[in-house]
Order: structure tokens, then C-alpha cells, then sequence
């Protein structure tokens, strides 16, 4: 998702926003078609709000070195603070 959302900053700046928004939902559609049976799944074993939080935790662990990387954004101190949340989210919702 987060080559749907943000990619198109970079590769299509130039186009027309329709044109950027069919590309990002080809790109999306893909992932929706894995997401949805695997949230299907898990929710055998987790409950919504244990993987909505360990859905954040991944998407942090994607995005930032998508943004470093890929987009040329600067490393922020504020990424590895937003990352501890995370850490202390997973751990609140997963203890029991």
C-alpha cells in the first residue's frame, strides 16, 4: 500500500491525477486480494483490534525505509520514537 499511496509522488508528478489514482488502485487491488483472506485468517487467531495494531507496526516498518530509500526523505529522530509506540502498542495489545 504504500507504493499505491505514496509512489506516485515520485514516478508520476508529471501525469494527471486520474491517471496516478488507476495506477494506485491496480497496485492497491492487488494487495486488497491478499489482505482480505489473510485478515480472514488471522481473525482466527487475533482479535480486530490485535491485528489493525500489528497491521500499523508492519506498515511503519515498510514505510520508513520506503521514505528514506525510495522517496530520499532525511532519517527523523521521530521515526524511531513513533516506532517505540508501536512496540509498546504491540506489547499492550498482545499481553495476557
Amino acid at each position: 500500500m504504500t507504493v499505491a499511496w505514496y509512489g506516485h509522488l515520485k514516478n508520476m508528478s508529471s501525469k494527471a491525477w486520474w491517471y496516478a489514482a488507476l495506477v494506485s488502485w491496480a497496485i492497491a487491488l492487488f494487495e486488497y486480494l491478499l489482505q482480505v483472506p489473510a485478515n480472514r485468517i488471522g481473525h482466527t487467531q487475533y482479535s480486530l483490534a490485535q491485528l489493525k495494531i500489528l497491521q500499523e507496526a508492519i506498515t511503519l516498518t515498510v514505510f520508513v525505509p520506503f521514505a528514506m530509500f525510495y522517496m530520499g526523505e532525511p532519517f527523523k529522530l521521530d521515526y524511531a520514537w513513533a516506532g517505540l509506540c508501536l512496540v509498546g502498542a504491540v506489547y499492550f495489545i498482545f499481553r495476557s
